[in-house]
């Protein structure tokens, strides 16, 4: 990215079922619904969003290879997009384990979204 014009923060869980994939899109939603970018045509090449260029990264805290990269990527509407999943995010205690939800465990999933958009 050649320049980036803003960054927008977000988070997301998943308390039961332990899906990174769902607490990762959640964490993008947060990030991107929250806000309008009204004059981003203006900044970008041949004013043109298809000149956007979208980079999220996502710390995950456990089973980071099983997010869904095409759902994340699903989840922006304009531009090119790239994902990059580092360490971190929160795994910690929901404090009872529902098996009608999928628990394989007590454990939910937090994972923090920075969603960087330029050209």
């Amino acid at each position: 990215m050649e320049r980036i014009i803003f960054v927008e923060t977000g988070t997301g869980m998943d308390t039961h079922g332990q899906d990174v994939t769902k607490a990762s899109i959640r964490a993008v939603q947060n990030a991107i619904h929250y806000n309008s970018m009204p004059g981003i045509k203006n900044y970008l090449p041949d004013q043109s969003l298809d000149n956007m260029v979208v980079n999220v990264k996502l710390a995950v805290p456990a089973d980071a290879h099983l997010v869904d990269m095409e759902k994340i990527i699903a989840e922006i509407p304009y531009g090119s997009v790239t994902v990059e999943i580092i360490d971190g995010g929160m795994a910690t205690s929901s404090g009872i384990v529902l098996e009608e939800q999928d628990d394989k465990n007590d454990l939910m999933y937090i994972v923090i979204a920075a969603v960087e958009v330029g050209y």
